[in-house]
Parts: C-alpha cells; structure tokens; sequence
C-alpha cells in the first residue's frame, strides 16, 4: 500500500531516539500518520513543522499498519509566523484543532482548501483572524454541525441578524431575538457578508470566536467526553488580552 499526496503537518511526536510520528491533513487522504525515520535529525526536523506544507509519500505492507512516511518541504509556515506570537498561536490552534476533531483516514478536501486559506492569510498577515473563525465555520459544517446563518430561525427574514441560537445553529434577527437575548450567542457581521476591507473590531473576533467555541464545544467535543484542545484555549486568550488593550487604547 502507498499513495503520494501534499499534507499539512498537523503534529510531530517524537518516537523512539530518532524517529518522529508525524500527523498529516493530505489533500486527497485526510487526517493520517506516519514514522518517519530520522526525523529528529536536524533536517527533517525543520521540514515536520507544525503549519508546514509538505509532499509526502506513504507506504505500509497493509492499509491498517503505521506506515512510513517521507516527504520534502513544499512550504514553511512555521518559518513565517516563529516571531509573531499573536500568529503563532493562531497557527497552533488551528492545526491542533484539527487533529483533535477530524476522523483519521477519511477524505476531507474542503478542510484541507480552508486550512490552507488560513496558512496562506497567516502568511500574508492579513486577514487572519477573520480567516481563523472562518476555518472553525467551515470545519463544523465538514463535521455535520454547519451553523444556518441565512435566515432568521424565528421569522425568516433574512434581514438585521444579530444573533444565533444556541440551541439549533440558527440565526435570529435582533427583533426576534429581543426578549430572549442573554440566552443567545452573538453573530458577528462579518460572518454575513463578503470579508470586509478594514479588519473587524476585536471585540468582534472574540464574539466569532465564542460562537464557533460554543458549538464545537457542545457538539464535538463533550458528546466524546473531551476538552477543548489547550492551543485552542490559549489562542481564544490572547485575542481576549489584545482587546482589552484596544480598548484601553480606545476608551
């Protein structure tokens, strides 16, 4: 058994004295893993990165085995983001995120494009903070667990949606939603348009943030008895200490 196809490393777990467990999101395999062999060394040390793109190719004498895994650096986020905190433990928590929540070995290309997306803001420094809560969207809705933000649960207007109910996913416009307003999440405005051209308030980022949170909480995690992943937690932390020191700046 073998395939060849461009992964995102998701995890790198060192194994014996020398080898590395490496975790993947391919393009065309899902979430997978591999020895790689040597893979401490200095070299390859560097190409098994979390954030980086990778060609990797894979081989094992039964599909159930391990397998070994080799592959050669197609591009080095890790390298990129390594001194900017604030990046850094967006990279980390979206990776981490999505080796906790991804099923091993099934096909998931419409993660893989938005994880990539995501590197490539990250990248750019531009835009990712949006893109983060973007990705925790798309990565519910490839888990079943999508959020209807087109219409509003209660009356179906598609106008004035300000919340969503934490109970079906749905939105609910702010007249609907009045009397019932501390029960329910906030929805961010830049989930309902284009990405606008100047970057959401933080505030914002952190109401998109204890949305997505919210569900990936209660429908992926908790019904399998697990936690948050703690990159996750750390990152929703920082963006929690960025905006209180945009609003001191800003009173």
């Amino acid at each position: 058994m073998q395939w060849e196809d461009e992964g995102i490393v998701l995890a790198a777990r060192r194994h014996g004295e020398g080898a590395l467990i490496v975790h993947l999101l391919t393009r065309e395999h899902g979430r997978h893993a591999g020895l790689v062999r040597g893979g401490q060394g200095r070299k390859l040390s560097t190409v098994y990165q979390i954030g980086n793109r990778v060609s990797a190719q894979w081989k094992a004498r039964l599909a159930e085995h391990l397998g070994l895994l080799s592959g050669e650096l197609l591009r080095g986020h890790a390298a990129r983001v390594i001194d900017d905190p604030a990046r850094l433990a967006c990279l980390s928590a979206a990776v981490a995120l999505a080796e906790a929540s991804l099923a091993e070995r099934e096909p998931h290309p419409r993660a893989f494009a938005g994880l990539s997306a995501l590197l490539d803001s990250l990248d750019a420094d531009r835009g990712w903070a949006v893109g983060y809560v973007e990705w925790e969207m798309l990565l519910l809705a490839e888990l079943g667990f999508g959020l209807d933000l087109t219409r509003c649960a209660a009356t179906g207007s598609t106008a004035d949606l300000v919340y969503v109910s934490p109970k079906s996913g749905h939105a609910v416009s702010a007249a609907a939603g009045a009397p019932y307003r501390e029960k329910l999440l906030r929805l961010p405005r830049f989930l309902l348009a284009p990405a606008p051209e100047t970057a959401p308030a933080p505030d914002d980022v952190l109401d998109g943030v204890a949305l997505t949170g919210y569900f990936l909480e209660a429908r992926v995690f908790q019904p399998q008895d697990r936690a948050m992943p703690p990159a996750r937690v750390r990152f929703v932390d920082l963006l929690q200490r960025l905006a209180t020191m945009a609003r001191a700046q800003n009173p």
